[in-house]
């Protein structure tokens, strides 16, 4: 398993961490943001494949900004992945 972090952009959480252990994606947490929606957001697509969670929450806006936290969510695993893929 391993462990990433991500500085989102656009948003109001500034990290996300979580785990990956091959596409499955483990032990999400945001730091900032709506506290409650995001900690439900992580507990939801606790186990997921990095592409669930993106054909999910890919393209998600909040409000005016072109992005969300659950857009964030699905760079931030597909990023991870591809490092992990990379070596």
């Amino acid at each position: 398993m391993t462990h990433h972090e991500y500085r989102t952009k656009y948003t109001c959480s500034q990290l996300i961490e979580f785990d990956l252990d091959g596409d499955i994606v483990h032990n999400i947490k945001f730091y900032g943001g709506c506290d409650g929606n995001l900690k439900a957001i992580s507990k939801a697509v606790e186990g997921w494949t990095v592409d669930k969670i993106e054909e999910v929450f890919s393209g998600n806006l909040c409000g005016m900004k072109p992005t969300s936290c659950a857009d964030q969510l699905a760079k931030a695993v597909r990023q991870g992945l591809n490092e992990d893929l990379a070596g």
